[in-house]
């Protein structure tokens, strides 16, 4: 893989890889509602179709990330590939809902795999600076375009065919990526699993947020939910406690002397928790109180991915050179707040230009500029493995924490009153508290972020 020509089509492989992760996300949040009527999930309980996957897919990155180093990168990658490609299928096939959540579970457990070595063989690849810095940015184009391309995949698929093909659109893609990686890609040898992959931390921090997200999506005010969040809590320190003892911890725990570091992670959870809240519940408004089609949802959505992606390849740098990235971050935040505040408005007898696309404005292009500052920040301490690890994970987790929140608020708030009334009430209530999430955010980045200014490092995850 030394040639010229050899390293840019393995970086093709890679995108083509990436881009199959990516567009898994957005083509399932169109199918959601199809999904929803065709298997009989309950609004709360649909959430677990975005979950299982967001879960297993944040909770084993890091885990991922240290087999690469074991037993090297291809290996993990093609492992990554073909669990993802083969789950897709079984997806695919799903007739009943415990079905297709364990099999979203087994593709979250795929995508972990792939994308958490995914950087660090671009970055091995293009050791020269300037053809680093150009293969990056291929790389993160590929990731902002391929949101885009999601929305109008999955519109198409399920109003052409049916929901089944959102999943087994991955399965050409994945064989000719897992074919072509083969061939491309050196095999190397790392030290072996005898240095250690902390296998019980993975298990520790997966079981915790599982077990977190199961009790704010049953939301019941009961003994049970009690007992599973006192579990969920004692997991989660038991991750804690293991990172601090063990020899080889999948997230040592000086990361987090950085403020900056630490303070974009937690600004990451917050607004990732309210902006993934907004994708689902706005999915579902579009489809259920606004009438739109599969593909019209598809195309409504796009207005937010392409505006993230051209601020944030075209604009972001500047903006970041020219203001500190505590303001560009608080004042990014701030309009996506008020975004989701306006969305909290939408009625009944809706209209999309009116009521729908003004905020759907405003989040791309607040999101586009807030994203590079945060990741600047993030990468900002030192250990830039570790730290691309956490800030990784930290998105992931954040996603599967809000959309459980907001489903269960507008689930909750839903059945006080029958009809579309209520179905807009709880969607209503969810945009409320997406809002404050993002809100918090802001506080965050007010508290601990420091005013220099600081140009963002540049990464596709």
């Amino acid at each position: 893989m030394s040639g010229f020509r050899s390293r840019w089509l393995a970086l093709g492989v890679l995108c083509v890889g990436t881009l199959m992760v990516i567009l898994d996300g957005t083509v399932v949040a169109v199918a959601l509602p199809t999904i929803q009527t065709d298997l009989g999930f309950t609004q709360a309980a649909l959430a677990w179709v975005v979950n299982a996957y967001l879960i297993a897919f944040g909770g084993l990155l890091l885990l991922s990330g240290r087999l690469g180093d074991l037993i090297g990168r291809k290996r993990v990658l093609l492992a990554g590939l073909v669990v993802f490609t083969v789950a897709s299928l079984l997806c695919g096939l799903a007739e009943t809902q415990a079905a297709l959540v364990v099999f979203r579970f087994a593709q979250g457990t795929g995508g972990a795999l792939a994308s958490a070595v995914v950087l660090s063989m671009i970055v091995t690849m293009f050791p020269e600076p300037g053809e680093k810095a150009k293969a990056i940015g291929i790389y993160s184009f590929v990731q902002a375009g391929g949101s885009s391309l999601g929305l109008i995949v999955g519109g198409v698929l399920t109003q052409t065919f049916n929901w089944h093909w959102a999943f087994f659109v991955n399965v050409p893609i994945g064989v000719v990526a897992v074919v072509l990686a083969w061939r491309l890609f050196d095999d190397e040898r790392g030290p072996g699993l005898r240095e250690g992959a902390d296998v019980a931390g993975a298990a520790l921090v997966t079981g915790g947020l599982m077990l977190l997200v199961y009790s704010i999506v049953e939301a019941a005010a009961d003994v049970r939910t009690l007992v599973l969040l006192l579990l969920s809590a004692g997991l989660l320190t038991g991750f804690v406690v293991r990172q601090a003892k063990t020899a080889q911890p999948l997230l040592p725990l000086r990361v987090f002397r950085s403020r900056a570091v630490s303070g974009a992670n937690l600004i990451m959870v917050l607004m990732v928790a309210g902006m993934f809240g907004f994708q689902f519940m706005t999915a579902l408004y579009l489809q259920q109180v606004l009438g739109l089609s599969v593909l019209e949802t598809g195309v409504a959505f796009l207005p937010t991915p392409v505006l993230i992606a051209v601020i944030s390849l075209g604009f972001a740098g500047w903006l970041n050179a020219r203001f500190s990235a505590r303001w560009v971050l608080t004042a990014g935040l701030g309009v996506i707040a008020g975004a989701l505040v306006l969305l909290a408005r939408v009625p009944v007898e809706g209209h999309y230009l009116v009521d729908v696309l003004p905020p759907l404005v405003l989040l791309g292009a607040a999101f586009g500029a807030v994203m590079p500052a945060l990741m600047g920040q993030a990468m900002s301490g030192g250990d830039a493995g570790v730290a691309s690890g956490l800030i990784n994970t930290t998105q992931q987790i954040g996603a599967a924490v809000g959309t459980a929140v907001v489903a269960a608020v507008a689930a909750s708030r839903s059945s006080v009153r029958p009809g579309l009334a209520g179905l807009v009430d709880g969607f209503q209530a969810a945009y409320t508290v997406s809002a404050g999430l993002v809100v918090g955010a802001g506080v965050v980045a007010l508290a601990a972020l420091a005013s220099r200014r600081v140009v963002p490092t540049q990464r596709g995850s």
